[in-house]
């Protein structure tokens, strides 16, 4: 067995001890901490209860000593599909939901899960058996966007990425969670003219749900980022009211940037300024671009220095706005803006902090890792208003 699933196992296991999940990982946990700790303890006779002798020999203290620890009292249980780095965990924490079951393929972003959560995620989703999910009462899922994203090739359900939504599917059908979350691009909607949200949909309708969803804006609740995203909820009994959820007044970037510490990476090369500029109705102000052309061919003269889609890193913004949305695909992190009169690149912290992640939050050791990571998540305080009403409308 791999060491991260060694790890997965012992980890939901001491998580979920006196708990009713425990019966999940028990039998695999007791197995591999009885490995660890006969060595230690010198004893051939080892209790296969190990509640008492692990925490006696201290040997997973420090799962206790993280950033974001699982409520001491939860009102409702959840699991963390494609967890990624825990966006939704935070928030579904805060409101004193308990995870049970978390699930995450990338390496890079399993230990930064463990790091913050003192919890790795079981990984490939395809190879879980479903008998080893708990029940849970809601099943959250940012499943993957690149197969639907206009930044990708839009292959959809082509994609072998695309396909893992009905590996949700299948644990939706086991487990019958009583709320279903579901978060992706918002190209999805228009994708295959309309085909393949409706096959989502009409998935969880054969499912038994009652299904509704909205695109978002990040920047609606209190982000200084335009981050259109899709949310799908689904319920047995009702659909989710969208127009209850409590929104906040837009941030602009310079409300969250750092204070200049001599850390700030500001531009050199040459790059023009526009002359004039507005402010637009998402809130972005572009304000100019470095003098580098990229993607010559099929531009429109005079857009030379524009590169198109999310792929944007000759483009400069101004502080005064807000920031376009955060790219996986951009592992250098050539985010500029106009700030206090200087073009400077965006802080690795401060792209944390417009997805809303709290500054004590644990990152990758890799810089190149924490842009893909950031891209990658979601936007912590949209997915918080989201929780308080499936928490207030639907449990």
């Amino acid at each position: 067995m791999p060491l991260e699933e060694q790890m997965a196992y012992i980890t939901h296991y001491i998580h979920n001890i006196n708990k009713p999940e425990e019966k999940y990982y028990s039998q695999i946990a007791n197995e591999l901490i009885r490995d660890i700790s006969e060595p230690k303890s010198g004893n051939d006779e080892f209790d296969n209860c190990l509640h008492e002798d692990t925490f006696q020999y201290n040997l997973f203290a420090d799962l206790f000593k993280v950033p974001f620890p699982s409520p001491i009292v939860s009102d409702f249980t959840f699991i963390d599909l494609f967890a990624g780095i825990g966006g939704f965990r935070i928030p579904l924490q805060w409101e004193k939901g308990r995870c049970v079951f978390s699930s995450e393929f990338n390496s890079h972003a399993q230990k930064v899960y463990l790091s913050n959560y003192g919890e790795v995620p079981f990984g490939d989703i395809t190879k879980i058996p479903v008998d080893r999910i708990p029940p849970h009462d809601v099943l959250t899922a940012g499943f993957p966007c690149q197969p639907f994203s206009i930044s990708g090739k839009m292959r959809g359900f082509e994609d072998t990425r695309g396909t893992l939504i009905y590996n949700v599917f299948k644990i939706i059908e086991a487990k019958q969670p009583k709320v279903v979350f579901l978060e992706n691009v918002k190209h999805l909607v228009y994708h295959d003219e309309g085909r393949t949200i409706s096959t989502i949909l009409n998935g969880l309708k054969n499912l038994g749900y009652k299904t509704s969803w909205k695109v978002l804006n990040a920047s609606d609740f209190g982000v200084s980022q335009n981050r259109e995203r899709i949310i799908i909820i689904g319920n047995k009994e009702r659909e989710f009211d969208f127009s209850k959820l409590e929104k906040q007044p837009r941030k602009m970037l310079k409300e969250v940037l750092e204070e200049d510490k001599g850390q700030f990476e500001y531009m050199t090369e040459p790059y023009t300024l526009l002359p004039e500029y507005t402010k637009q109705p998402s809130g972005l102000i572009f304000v100019g671009y470095r003098n580098k052309a990229i993607r010559k061919a099929g531009v429109r003269p005079g857009t030379e220095h524009l590169s198109r889609v999310h792929k944007q890193p000759n483009r400069i913004y101004s502080s005064e706005g807000i920031h376009p949305a955060l790219p996986s695909q951009e592992s250098s992190g050539r985010f500029w803006i106009l700030d206090k009169g200087r073009v400077r690149k965006l802080t690795i912290k401060e792209c944390y902090r417009i997805m809303g992640f709290p500054d004590e939050f644990i990152r990758d050791t890799s810089l190149g890792e924490e842009y893909r990571q950031i891209g990658n998540s979601v936007c912590i305080p949209m997915i918080h208003a989201i929780v308080k009403q499936i928490k207030e409308q639907l449990l």
